[in-house]
Parts: structure tokens; C-alpha cells; sequence
């Protein structure tokens, strides 16, 4: 994706993401979302939904990215939002580190009071049963980075009911 930094490590399953993940996702708990960064095309600011959503919580830095209809890769502090995104010359589009969002931007300075995985198990059947979303609670609401099948969608507020909720402890 010309992003440096980004070394894409992805698991699949919950309980996957728990082994690898657990202890520092629920070590954010207590911290403030102080920022963010999307890619962008500067040529019409449309989000590009394939790479990854970086989010810093007080200097930790989180990067999120769902790919295919069921892989997830969590990395942290390995992404550089400041460097320019390159190899994007045969493309119309200019790729760009954004840190505008509206669904984001209510976060920014709210304090993390926790970090849950949900699983999508729903009654019937369905291509996305399995997938898992980071979600991150604060004081005023939800935020979530969910499998938007072989990309990012970021949703806020309640979740859909048929999530399991796997909360991580401490």
C-alpha cells in the first residue's frame, strides 16, 4: 500500500485476536484517543476503506485494518502518518494521511474506558458470521472499526445485537 511502516500481521478468529492481543488492547483502558489518521485521496477527500485506521491513545499508537472477509491485523507504533504515502504513481488518485473524520473527531480527547472484541454470530445465515470488530467505549458512546468485508467501516454508537461481546480484562 506505499505506507511505511506498515507490516500487516493478520489473524483470523476471536480467539486468535485474543491470544495475540489481549494484555495491550486492555492496557489502553484509562488512556485518552488524543488522534487519529485515514488515508485519504486528496483529489476528492473519499476515505480509502483498505488501509489501515491509526489511532493514539496518549502516545500508544494503534493501527487497525481488516482485509479479506475475515482477517484482522492489529499493529502498534509502526506506522509513520507523517511520511507520504508513495508507489500510488499509475493510480488518478492521490492517497493521503488524513486526521479529519466526523465519526472520529467526537472521540479525540475522551478517555478510553474500555476495549472489547465483538464477534458477528447472527441468527441467520450469513458470508460475515465470524468476523470480529474492535470496539472502543467511552463515556459518551461506541466506537468500533468492524470487517466491512474486505475493508474498514467505522461505526459509533449501539452495536448491532447480533455481536458477542468478548471483553478483555486486564
Amino acid at each position: 500500500m506505499g505506507i511505511f511502516g506498515f507490516k500487516p500481521s493478520f489473524v483470523v478468529g476471536v480467539d486468535a485476536i485474543r491470544q495475540a492481543h489481549r494484555s495491550r488492547l486492555a492496557a489502553l483502558a484509562g488512556r485518552r484517543l488524543t488522534g487519529f489518521a485515514l488515508v485519504r485521496f486528496a483529489e476528492d477527500g473519499d476515505w480509502f476503506a483498505e488501509c489501515p485506521v491509526v489511532l493514539d491513545f496518549a502516545g500508544i499508537q494503534m493501527e487497525v485494518c481488516h482485509w479479506k472477509l475475515d482477517e484482522l491485523s492489529i499493529g502498534w507504533d509502526t506506522i509513520d502518518t507523517a511520511a507520504t504515502i508513495t508507489g500510488w504513481e499509475w493510480f488518478e488518485l492521490t492517497p493521503q494521511w488524513s486526521h479529519s473524520d466526523e465519526r472520529l473527531e467526537p472521540f479525540v480527547g475522551q478517555e478510553l474506558r474500555e476495549v472489547t472484541l465483538l464477534e458477528w454470530r447472527p441468527a441467520e445465515r450469513d458470508l460475515a458470521a465470524g468476523t470480529v470488530a474492535v470496539e472502543f467505549v467511552f463515556a459518551s458512546g461506541c466506537l468500533r472499526i468492524v470487517n466491512g468485508l474486505d475493508e474498514n467501516r467505522i461505526e459509533v454508537g449501539a452495536a448491532y445485537p447480533d455481536y458477542v461481546r468478548h471483553r478483555l480484562g486486564r
